[in-house]
């Protein structure tokens, strides 16, 4: 009984390792009917899934028409990374703009872009950033120096005796203005300024009257800037002199050529060093009170004193080298 037992035992061994590799024979078989299956799908299924995604967009933006506000409120709470980079980009982009406003010194029009400060700059005045600098200088000189002087003069001088030291400094001015009107050509002027000098100088006692206005001997005003605008010397740019006030390149020359013939500076040469001071100062102050007047218009009326003074000095340096008969500048001739 016992060795009919064993070979029964391991024919069902055999059996069984036989009938487990067919199995298995079996899986494998079925996994790569799977797989082959699985990889020819997506060469299959491109046009299903060009209309599954045509679906779901129309589903999706029918979802959007249709979604109440709560339901946009909950996305836009649930999602605060998406919604707050594009917010501060834009806070960003406005402080961008806003700093790049301020930092602009300068008029600024509604509704147009900010305009070049330079375009506001006068021709005839290129270096208005320096002038404008030297005028506010004479402006504290006048405040702190001449005003006060010229506020005593005309506190400690009468009015009659004003009148005639003013008198005397303009009789020795038509020396000089004698001397322009030659070189101008203008011999009737310089003949009338001669005799000017001659009546006030005898019968005017020295100048102390001017007798020769009331005989018809018409005062004349011109100097050597003058005299070179005459003779076709351009006037160049505007400038303020230190001390001195407006002026231009040309006149600028001209003053150095006024000084040299001034009958008060040629004159301390051959007087006691200290007359020479005293006939300047005393000229200086007779000539800023008689401003004093004229300032309180220009301080009521200007809304830009520099540029105010500015444009009178230069009208009236053009009159003055044309006799009061300036010829029309290009610019007046486009306004027209």
């Amino acid at each position: 009984m016992t060795r009919t037992v064993k070979p029964s035992i391991l024919l069902s061994l055999l059996l069984g390792f036989f009938l487990n590799g067919c199995a298995t024979t079996n899986k494998s078989a079925t996994a790569d009917t799977n797989t082959s299956a699985s990889t020819s799908i997506p060469a299959n299924a491109s046009t299903s899934d060009s209309t599954s995604a045509t679906l779901l967009a129309a589903t999706s933006a029918a979802a959007v028409t249709t979604t109440p506000a709560t339901t946009s409120a909950s996305s836009v709470s649930n999602s605060p990374a998406t919604t707050s980079a594009p917010a501060s980009t834009g806070v960003k982009a406005d402080n961008n703009r806003k700093d790049a406003s301020e930092s602009f010194d300068g008029p600024v029009f509604k509704n147009a872009a900010p305009a070049d400060p330079a375009t506001f700059r006068s021709k005839e005045d290129p270096w208005e950033p320096v002038n404008r600098k030297v005028f506010g200088f004479n402006e504290k000189v006048d405040d702190y120096v001449f005003r006060p002087l010229a506020n005593g003069y005309r506190w400690v001088m009468p009015d009659p005796l004003q009148i005639a030291v003013g008198n005397v400094f303009s009789n020795l001015n038509d020396i000089p203005v004698t001397l322009n009107n030659l070189l101008q050509l203008k011999f009737n002027n310089a003949l009338t300024s001669s005799m000017r000098v001659i009546v006030n100088s005898t019968l005017g006692l020295a100048g102390v009257a001017d007798v020769a206005t009331g005989i018809g001997l018409e005062k004349h005003d011109e100097d050597f800037g003058q005299t070179l605008g005459y003779h076709g010397v351009a006037s160049g740019p505007y400038i303020v002199l230190p001390f001195l006030g407006p002026s231009s390149t040309r006149d600028a020359g001209g003053r150095v050529l006024d000084i040299a013939t001034d009958p008060v500076f040629v004159g301390s040469f051959f007087v006691a060093p200290f007359i020479g001071p005293i006939v300047g100062s005393t000229r200086a102050a007779d000539t800023r009170a008689g401003l004093l007047k004229s300032e309180k218009t220009v301080d009521e009326a200007a809304l830009d004193k520099y540029e105010f003074i500015r444009e009178a000095y230069l009208q009236r340096r053009r009159n003055l080298v044309h006799d009061g008969n300036p010829p029309k500048r290009k610019e007046d001739e486009d306004t027209e």
